[in-house]
């Protein structure tokens, strides 16, 4: 495939040899793609369920998977550029590919194994797995028949598809269906679903209508345990090491993507792998008993892992999902020392006990969907709703408080550097709670306290402040720039010396750059003032002067 939608290495076809069980490459679109060799072992095992899944037929599912160190992205700076205008759950992880995988396995006696075995993989930076999967869903099969030609085709397709410009609905053709998107962008009400709003007029070309890009089917994956719901909001939040352990890699990876999807739209900030493996470049990193089990959920199908992560914390083991429509019996919550095998029963394997109380209202609203029929879609806005309100109600006051830490835009000097933002001080901040903490959205009770002592000391608390942290330094560096812009620079330049003066353009056209590169929050007539009072600030200098400085930088 080309390498487009921040797809450094979009398409890759494998197969797994009939005469061994050695898997290997067979075709890389684009055929540029570099891979290194640790990528692709990792590509060739993730990209098949494990030999004790017995997935006969059609089976698709994600995996996700460290980047080599030391490679060149050469869409970063493409890549950056959309990245800006996402929520922070949906930008581009630096550090990790996603693979989207259509497999296919049926019996077929005219090869030494009896069955013929294939995937086909499609590599991305972006967690678009809904998207991704309905792309498979549509050239995978008959590509199976088809073979290279036909990939071929879709490819070129795929080649002149508008940029993925967050907001923007997309009518995206492949092999002769439309599809029609709209990627989320940071300016979205949370919760909401703008392309629904879209799809009141009639669109005669259009084949299929993504009512999302990057969300799963949240009820289904959450069903056997949704009485236990709130305790896996609260495992996740802080970054508790958890295991997923299913029958295949679908119902794996749609159940690791499902509890990283709960606490939307807070970014989970840890490591997750929707589908692990024995082969995995970092099995032994994550498995080691020489220290405490890593902040990072693991999707397993291996039997192996029953015993060779017996001393991690929190294990959910379940059932095959079922179809939307049939409910799986509830799973309890168990000791982890019952946990002996893979064929052990479907629970929730922990000694962790909640912060919060059980939210009654919310498990009698989806038993009542449940007894109803209810479809498995509206189940899942019910619940994607409540964990979105829970973890609104929890992020408001860190937000608030935050917010506080904020200089007084009164205190930002034209001739100084800005001001620093004030310190985050844990009590300080628990102190606000008595007045202004989640009581005031939430009608939970438990002890919130205690959660957010724990949440401050999380990677996901570490990675939203410093994400906050930038977002706020930029914006300071931007209302610096609107401060300097009202200032009369030329009357400046003249009560003060060349040299001054010459460290003042430098300095400005600094600002000018940083602005660009960072994606400051400035308002363009802001950047426009700011190049007026470069160009009249270096005409007013000495001819040798202008020279020099009109060549340096940009104006």
């Amino acid at each position: 495939m080309p390498v487009v939608w921040g797809t450094e290495m979009p398409g890759l076809e494998l197969w797994r040899e009939e005469t061994s069980r050695e898997r290997r490459l067979q075709v890389i679109y684009p055929q540029h793609s570099k891979l290194t060799d640790k990528e692709k072992t990792n590509i060739c095992y993730l990209s098949f369920p494990d030999s004790n899944s017995g997935c006969l037929g059609d089976t698709q599912f994600c995996f996700r998977f460290r980047q080599s160190s030391g490679r060149r992205v050469s869409l970063h700076c493409l890549l950056d550029h959309y990245d800006k205008d996402l929520p922070v759950y949906l930008k581009k992880d630096p550090a990790y590919f996603y693979g989207y995988v259509y497999f296919r396995q049926v019996r077929d006696k005219s090869l030494k194994r009896g069955y013929f075995q294939k995937s086909l993989v499609l590599i991305s930076k972006l967690p678009y797995i809904h998207f991704f999967h309905t792309v498979l869903k549509q050239i995978a099969p008959e590509y199976f028949e088809k073979s290279e030609p036909y990939l071929e085709a879709a490819c070129n397709d795929v080649d002149r598809w508008p940029a993925p410009v967050p907001g923007k609905t997309l009518h995206l053709p492949i092999m002769g269906v439309v599809m029609k998107v709209r990627i989320p962008t940071c300016h979205d009400k949370p919760g909401t679903t703008q392309i629904a709003q879209l799809t009141q007029q009639a669109d005669t070309h259009i084949s299929v209508i993504l009512p999302t890009v990057h969300e799963v089917d949240l009820f289904r994956c959450f069903c056997p345990v949704f009485l236990h719901s709130q305790m896996l909001w609260e495992l996740v939040l802080l970054g508790e090491p958890l295991v997923v352990m299913a029958p295949s890699p679908s119902e794996s990876s749609e159940t690791v993507l499902a509890l990283v999807n709960c606490i939307s739209p807070l970014k989970y900030f840890s490591d997750f792998r929707p589908y692990f493996t024995i082969h995995d470049s970092e099995f032994k990193e994550y498995t080691t008993r020489t220290q405490a089990p890593p902040s990072v959920i693991l999707g397993v199908t291996n039997p192996f892992f029953a015993k060779t992560l017996q001393h991690w914390p929190h294990i959910i083991r379940i059932g095959d999902l079922k179809p939307a429509g049939e409910i799986p019996k509830q799973v309890k919550v168990k000791k982890l020392k019952n946990l002996k095998t893979l064929d052990s029963k479907p629970g929730v394997y922990t000694s962790y006990k909640p912060y919060l109380n059980r939210d009654e209202e919310i498990i009698k609203q989806l038993q009542k969907g449940v007894q109803q029929k209810r479809p498995s879609e509206a189940q899942s806005v019910i619940l994607r709703r409540y964990f979105l309100e829970l973890t609104q109600s929890f992020i408001i006051p860190l937000e608030r408080y935050v917010a506080s830490l904020m200089p007084l835009q009164k205190s930002i000097s034209p001739w100084k550097s800005p001001p620093q933002l004030r310190q985050f001080l844990p009590e300080e901040f628990m102190k606000t709670l008595e007045k202004t903490g989640p009581q005031l959205t939430s009608r939970i009770k438990g002890d919130w306290i205690g959660l957010y002592r724990h949440f401050l000391k999380s990677p996901n608390f570490d990675g939203w402040f410093k994400t906050r942290r930038k977002e706020m330094t930029q914006k300071l560096e931007a209302l610096h720039l609107e401060v300097l812009c009202e200032e009369d620079l030329l009357l400046w330049t003249q009560k003060h010396t060349e040299v001054e003066t010459v460290d003042l353009v430098l300095k400005l056209k600094n600002k000018l750059l940083q602005a660009d590169r960072e994606h400051l929050p400035v308002k363009p007539d802001t950047m426009e003032k700011l190049r007026t009072h470069i160009d009249a600030i270096i005409l007013a200098l000495p001819e040798d002067l202008q020279g020099i400085l009109l060549k340096t930088g940009m104006t």
